[in-house]
């Protein structure tokens, strides 16, 4: 189903007005969705947890480094958020006796590196715990809240002490994979310390992230539609555990005017089909090259809208009527169906 940009774009200027509302706002997920979510629990299962101290892929290659380990050892995390919904939606004994020692293992070990991009898939943890924390052992409920606290005070730190005006990782998705890990912390530990301060560097993000019209910095530095899409996705959760405190951070504005919406806005003719992209093409950035001559997928050709799906799924969380786009996408995820309720 297609809606066209103008219609669309139509009803996406005024802000909402937002109740605080909890993590999870579904109240009985739908079963396909939880079978679902049981069969891949199933298929990411290992006969122990894969816990490591650190991740690392950002800048390798297949093969290079520990990048294969990181890439194994990242199964354990959708795999936990996985159980946590299973447990909450049927309150199936062994699923929280699957997660518990997952959380166990990850909070024994992990060292946070503090590179967003090796850590950025630590959100499923964080939904984990927030989704399952109450009924978690104390033990366990007490080191994953300890690993949580360091990812939400380590991150803000280096946002506030890190002022490199120019340096592209400080201010591109980068940044907003920092802010996402900041502000999933803050908001499932409810720390107003933290939470606080993680609003300050949404703001400053859209600031010096994205154009008044919505453009990101990401775009203008990659010629790549995937990496505006990666950018704007941690800000969209970042805006999602922000409305759980009863704020409207899709509509914030930032100092020059650019709103979190300003950027999905800006790229719903793509994702419509409206308008087309090849990627890649006047990029600055060296990797982007290496990856293509290597055969990385998605380095060459035009940008498939398909892969701009979970992000207005999770934007429909927000706004309704990104809705329509979504599901002119992809199906729903769902992971998300299972937790959130779409307004």
């Amino acid at each position: 189903m297609r809606a066209s940009f103008a219609l669309i774009i139509s009803g996406l200027i005024l802000a909402q007005q937002v109740q605080a509302a909890p993590w999870c706002s579904v109240d009985a997920a739908p079963d396909k969705f939880i079978k679902s979510l049981r069969d891949d629990a199933d298929k990411r299962a290992a006969d122990h947890p894969r816990a490591v101290s650190r991740l690392h892929t950002e800048g390798t290659l297949p093969h290079q480094g520990i990048w294969d380990q990181s890439i194994e050892a990242k199964k354990d995390l959708p795999l936990m958020r996985e159980l946590a919904l299973v447990w909450r939606s049927k309150h199936d004994k062994s699923a929280l006796e699957r997660l518990t020692p997952l959380l166990d293992a990850w909070a024994g070990v992990y060292q946070p590196s503090y590179n967003p991009i090796d850590e950025t898939d630590f959100d499923a943890l964080i939904d984990a715990y927030a989704i399952a924390q109450a009924d978690l052992p104390a033990a366990t409920r007490d080191k994953v809240a300890a690993l949580l606290h360091g990812f939400g005070a380590g991150y803000i730190d280096q946002m506030q002490r890190t002022v490199k005006p120019g340096k592209s990782s400080w201010i591109n998705n980068w940044q907003s994979h920092r802010i996402k890990l900041a502000t999933l912390a803050a908001v499932a530990l409810g720390d107003a310390r933290l939470f606080d301060a993680a609003r300050t560097q949404f703001r400053r993000q859209l600031n010096q992230n994205l154009r008044p019209n919505g453009v990101s910095i990401d775009f203008e530095e990659r010629d790549a539609l995937h990496y505006t899409v990666y950018d704007l996705e941690p800000l969209v959760r970042a805006a999602m555990a922000a409305r759980t405190r009863g704020e409207d951070w899709l509509n914030l504005p930032a100092d020059n005017g650019a709103t979190l919406a300003a950027g999905l806005n800006w790229l719903l003719p793509y994702a419509l089909g409206e308008k087309t992209h090849e990627e890649y093409v006047h990029t600055t950035v060296k990797f982007d090259l290496q990856r293509r001559d290597a055969g990385v997928p998605g380095f060459t050709g035009q940008w498939e809208p398909r892969s701009s799906g979970q992000l207005y799924w999770l934007a429909s969380t927000l706004d309704a009527r990104y809705l329509p786009v979504a599901q002119g996408l992809i199906n729903e995820a769902p992971w998300i169906g299972a937790c959130w309720q779409r307004p």
